[in-house]
């Protein structure tokens, strides 16, 4: 008997453990059921190198939503991206999304600069400032062959 008493409270307690792993994995993503309040913006890219679908965006560091869409646009070569913002974060709409580095070594997220604007975006509006990720090995190699744009010479 005190076999399988002790077989049920170790069970129940590595089935305690497993859902307490996914509800913590659940908001850590920012997954949740039933999710409303959120709406879409729209935005063009010439390069999303560092970004997918459900990486960050952030304005002024904290996050207010994140990528839910991209795919590459076959009549201007760019590449369209879907963000779905929090409900109540109200953004003007002269502002301009970047594709930023949290560092050397960090991910990329897209930064909203928020313009001055008085009338703020609507759902499924498209932002049209937009800046695109910068290649930190093309970057390297200008400044390594020596063709930094200075004309000075």
């Amino acid at each position: 008997m005190s076999e399988s008493t002790t077989e049920v409270l170790v069970g129940g307690a590595v089935l305690a453990v497993a859902i307490g792993f996914l509800v913590y994995a659940g908001q850590a993503t920012g997954f949740s059921i039933g999710k409303t309040g959120d709406y879409p913006l729209t935005a063009s890219f010439r390069s999303v190198e560092g970004v997918t679908v459900g990486t960050d965006v952030r304005l002024a560091g904290v996050k207010i939503g994140t990528i839910s869409e991209m795919k590459l646009n076959p009549v201007t070569f760019r590449a369209d991206m879907q963000l779905t913002v929090k409900d109540g974060i109200l953004i003007p709409d002269d502002s301009a999304a970047v594709i930023s580095s949290e560092g050397l070594l960090g991910g990329n997220f897209v930064e909203i600069y928020p313009g001055g604007s008085p009338d703020n975006f609507e759902p499924g509006d498209e932002i049209d400032d937009t800046q695109g990720a910068v290649s930190l090995i093309s970057l390297l190699m200008k400044y390594v062959s020596g063709s930094g744009g200075d004309s000075s010479q």
